[in-house]
This record gives C-alpha cells, sequence and structure tokens, in this order.
C-alpha cells in the first residue's frame, strides 16, 4: 500500500486518552482569530495544533468474570475523551512528546494537558 495524505495515519493507533497533533506554524491562525502569541510560543510552555487522531478514552475497570464466551472486545470498556479530530487544541508542551512521522513533527498529548479547544461544529 501506498503512502498518501488520507491513509497516512491509519496504522497508527494511539492509546488510552492520548492525542496525536500536528502543532501549527508560529504565525498561523485560524479563521476565527485565535493564535497564541510570540511571548508565549518563544518560552514554548503551550503550544497549538490540530488534533489529527485520539485514543478510546480512558479504561474503565470491569468486573472480574470468567465468561469464556465474551470477545476480547466485550471485556474493556472505555470513556470517551472530550477532544475529538479536527479540533485545534492549546496545550502544555510540558505534558507533551515530541516524536517526528513522516519526517513531520507530531506532539503525543494527554487530554489532562489541553487547556483549550477550537471546534468547528459545522464539521
Amino acid at each position: 500500500m501506498r503512502l498518501t495524505s488520507e491513509n497516512k495515519f491509519k496504522k497508527l493507533v494511539v492509546i488510552g486518552d492520548r492525542v496525536l497533533i500536528r502543532p501549527t506554524k508560529p504565525n498561523e491562525r485560524t479563521e476565527s482569530g485565535l493564535f497564541l502569541p510570540p511571548g508565549v510560543q518563544e518560552k514554548e510552555k503551550v503550544q497549538q495544533g490540530y488534533v489529527i487522531k485520539t485514543g478510546p478514552g480512558y479504561a474503565i475497570p470491569m468486573p472480574v468474570e470468567n465468561e469464556s464466551c465474551k470477545g476480547e472486545e466485550d471485556q474493556v470498556k472505555y470513556f470517551p475523551l472530550q477532544v475529538k479530530e479536527g479540533d485545534l487544541a492549546i496545550f502544555l508542551v510540558s505534558g507533551s512528546t515530541e516524536v517526528l512521522y513522516e519526517a513531520e513533527k507530531y506532539f503525543i498529548v494527554p487530554q489532562s494537558a489541553i487547556l483549550m479547544l477550537e471546534r468547528d461544529e459545522s464539521i
């Protein structure tokens, strides 16, 4: 299979409450005008970027039952994340992990390190 911009992230699985974020360029501004001021960007305490992929959420402990008829998908339940793909997220850099994937920089961020979201409800 050839990698394209449409299927580039299909083979990635984000775990738990983590989110994959593509950081915006320093002067990139959203349609509504939201952007981080240069002073904040220089200190890099917070960063902004678009949510590319999300994990399933917080695992909910299930009672131990020894039922062999249940499949693996029935054994783990998740409380979903508030973050959705396509959201613009402002997050704490200190709580994130920077990674390179296909020669591009991304951040893996736990939902708890996200301070604010901008969501286009028309999507």
